[in-house]
């Protein structure tokens, strides 16, 4: 079992769990068809102001100011789904994204076989940059809630490390949900929703990652 150390932090509520694959992810069946077709959400995740007021005051508390590009990535989806062009991507993604939208809460999806070293969810230090996209661009992450591992942050709120995306050959991923305590039970509803779509994916069996504070 995956075992992710969590540093104090008054507000923070993630959740996590473990999805392994039985074969390649490039190799799985997936269209933009089966992507549509992902479940509903439980009526008690709709998202509203108050989830992205909570989420944002979760994103400040180290220091962030999550606004313009910084904002985090469940604002940046209700805003893609909303103009028509929400991202479709792999199975593994998909998911991530359809609860991210639905819950409003923000959520990592990484590579397990790209991450080196202990893991740990904690607020990064002021100078934190790492790289976001193949092209290089690079995403200062002072103060901001983040996964890491012996090479620095792998995943955030706000968007993941292109050093541990997912990719074709991925056969285990790490989802991180980044909840907040003011929104009692909100993250343990998304993680379950989660849990049970990303069971669906072609091949796939999902176990518990244990989070230690």
């Amino acid at each position: 079992m995956i075992t992710i150390a969590v540093a104090p932090h008054p507000l923070l509520d993630a959740g996590a769990f473990v999805t392994r694959l039985a074969a390649p992810l490039g190799e799985l069946a997936w269209t933009a068809a089966a992507a549509g077709d992902l479940a509903t959400p439980p009526p008690a995740l709709t998202p509203g102001e108050d989830v992205k007021t909570a989420v944002r005051a979760l994103l400040r508390h180290g220091g962030y100011k999550p606004s313009g590009r910084g904002k985090p990535a469940s604002e940046y989806l209700a805003q893609a789904a909303a103009e028509g062009r929400f991202p479709v991507v792999n199975p593994a993604v998909d998911v991530c994204n359809h609860v991210s939208l639905h819950s409003g809460l923000p959520i990592s999806v990484v590579d397990l076989d790209l991450t080196s070293g202990p893991l740990a969810l904690a607020i990064c230090p002021e100078g934190t940059t790492y790289v976001f996209n193949p092209s290089g661009q690079t995403i200062d992450a002072s103060g901001l809630c983040a996964l890491t591992d012996a090479a620095g942050p792998c995943g955030t709120p706000v968007k993941d490390a292109q050093r541990t995306k997912t990719h074709a050959g991925t056969r285990a991923l790490l989802s991180i949900v980044w909840g907040t305590r003011t929104l009692d039970g909100r993250t343990a509803s998304t993680t379950r929703w989660y849990r049970a779509l990303a069971a669906t994916i072609p091949g796939a069996t999902v176990e518990d990652a244990t989070l230690a504070s």
